[in-house]
């Protein structure tokens, strides 16, 4: 028999059986191989293509290969105490101290919200009274942003490290089998709180320690001309000895790059970017996507994605949610961040996405803004517009897209499942407030779109402002080869927050890479 090839692609329609009886005999004809001459067949990706007019699934098979049966090894083992602390238990805080455990190595995770149950509670009052809670919200919390926005898991960050590990960590923690195939996974903001737990749980019974309510208010230094780390000082006053902290404390937490430059650990200013949520109805989305299979059963809420370069500036689609809700992000009373976020099944009506404008360095300075922290300072100023445009309660102030690109406020809105309510207005006067020229790229943006996706720009679609938290406007500096910031030995700044990350999986593998370094396996 001629060689096999190792896999073999197959594009299924719409009405056409998945079984395995029925992949045989796709594939035996394919190959012109008998099917009972075929060794096992696994799905290894499953994807949707909707291009050419005609929708269709897309399998990636692989030949005679194993179902993957435990998935996540090797485990972690039980760990010798170490002086380890983690500063952060977001996606890289929370797969550094596995990767770790994995070695043997234990370490102290510290956090400054609470348990993801128990933060369920304060996203009540987040969406139903306004009410923020500095340290426990959707960006602050055990799981970190990610865990009630969605749980989205693809990236386009391969090089960092296994994305297959992280994902399988995750299926085995329980997070849907469908991420293992899916080419675009994603478990969903009621299903990831479980899978986060069941991590913390797996990592406490081999001894890795956690302490939730622990705001790091001071690093605790050696003296000297070549510092080190020695611990750390937390807001209620106790001391946390450390010979290595991992400062993994997400994009959002602004009081550490005050503490940090306060201390004299270097910052740069980097790119970001802003914007808005623009929300359709889901059905819109699915006519424009999938044509006249818009209603096929077997078809799940339409996601998209779309850039546009005006002016020399990305003007981009940012975390999509289709079937999706959007939700209020603020960290900071007075100030008003919306993000989107969806449940695993996508069943809302709705689909929102980011649509946002990259900001460079040099145009917060244009803008007015100056130092390193002129970017966060920028941040805050628009939260701020949002909040007072929105009329306070965190109601969210938003124009019908047709109404944005004719300049004028919105005198009525379209249903939204943004919880505190929408206030109509001119969400342009709003982006344009701290200088910069975000509102005219984003109409350019939506007429290019528009020629692409025939409808999507509609009075049925809406602008929610304002979308501020995309990424960190700085990045703490590391060693490309030790990890650690050039300012104080033994201090691994990591993920999203220190602007090496964009997403769950990216800060995920880059916590477990510092895990290694640390471990000295790489």
């Amino acid at each position: 028999m001629a060689r096999l090839p190792e896999e073999v692609s197959l594009e299924l329609g719409l009405d056409e059986p998945s079984d395995d009886a029925h992949l045989r005999q796709r594939v035996s004809k394919l190959l012109g191989v008998p099917a009972a001459e075929l060794p096992a067949l696994v799905l290894r990706k499953r994807s949707i293509d909707a291009r050419r007019g005609a929708v269709r699934f897309h399998l990636l098979l692989e030949l005679g290969a194993q179902p993957a049966v435990d998935l996540g090894a090797p485990h972690p083992r039980e760990v010798r105490p170490g002086g380890v602390v983690i500063v952060g238990d977001g996606p890289a805080g929370l797969f550094c101290a596995y990767e770790l455990a994995r070695h043997g190595i234990g370490c102290t995770v510290v956090d400054r919200g609470k348990l993801v149950q128990p933060r369920r509670h304060d996203l009540k009052g987040l969406q139903q009274g306004g009410t923020v809670d500095p340290d426990s919200n959707y960006c602050f919390g055990e799981g970190g942003a990610g865990t009630y926005s969605d749980g989205k898991l693809y990236t386009r960050a391969h090089k960092r490290g296994s994305v297959r590990d992280v994902i399988e960590i995750l299926a085995r923690h329980g997070a849907p089998a469908s991420i293992l195939t899916d080419a675009r996974p994603h478990i969903g903001s009621n299903r990831l709180p479980q899978v986060v737990s069941s991590l913390r749980h797996e990592l406490q019974n081999v001894g890795v320690a956690f302490r939730f309510g622990a705001r790091v208010v001071e690093l605790l230094l050696t003296e000297g001309s070549a510092p080190r780390v020695r611990g750390l000082r937390l807001q209620d006053g106790s001391e946390l000895p450390a010979q290595q902290i991992v400062l993994a404390t997400g994009h959002s937490a602004s009081d550490v790059y005050r503490m940090l430059v306060a201390q004299g650990v270097r910052l740069e200013a980097k790119a970001f970017a802003l914007g808005v949520r623009i929300e359709h109805p889901q059905a819109l989305i699915n006519r424009i996507q999938y044509g006249s299979a818009a209603e096929h059963p077997a078809l799940p809420a339409a996601p998209y994605r779309l850039a546009e370069t005006v002016e020399g500036r990305g003007v981009f689609s940012f975390c999509m949610c289709p079937g999706g809700f959007i939700v209020p992000a603020s960290t900071e009373p007075q100030g008003l961040v919306v993000n989107g976020m969806s449940l695993s099944r996508r069943s809302s009506h709705y689909a929102n996405s980011g649509l946002v404008v990259a900001v460079e360095p040099q145009d917060v300075v244009a803008a007015g803004f100056h130092g390193v922290l002129g970017g966060i300072e920028l941040q805050r100023r628009l939260e701020q517009a949002a909040f007072a445009a929105g009329g306070g309660m965190l109601r969210a102030p938003a124009t019908r897209a047709t109404d944005f690109l004719e300049g004028r406020a919105s005198s009525t809105l379209p249903q939204s499942s943004y919880i505190p309510g929408l206030t109509a207005t001119n969400i342009a006067e709003v982006l344009d407030s701290v200088g910069l020229q975000v509102a005219p790229r984003i109409a350019a943006a939506l007429r290019a779109w528009n020629r692409r996706m025939r409808g999507y720009l509609s009075a049925e679609a809406v602008l929610v402002g304002v979308e501020s938290r995309t990424s960190s406007p700085l990045r703490v500096p590391r060693d490309p080869d030790t990890l650690q910031s050039p300012d104080a030995a033994g201090l691994f700044p990591a993920g999203e927050g220190a602007g090496y990350a964009g997403g769950i999986m990216s800060a995920a593998m880059d916590g477990m890479r510092i895990a290694r370094v640390i471990a000295g396996v790489e």
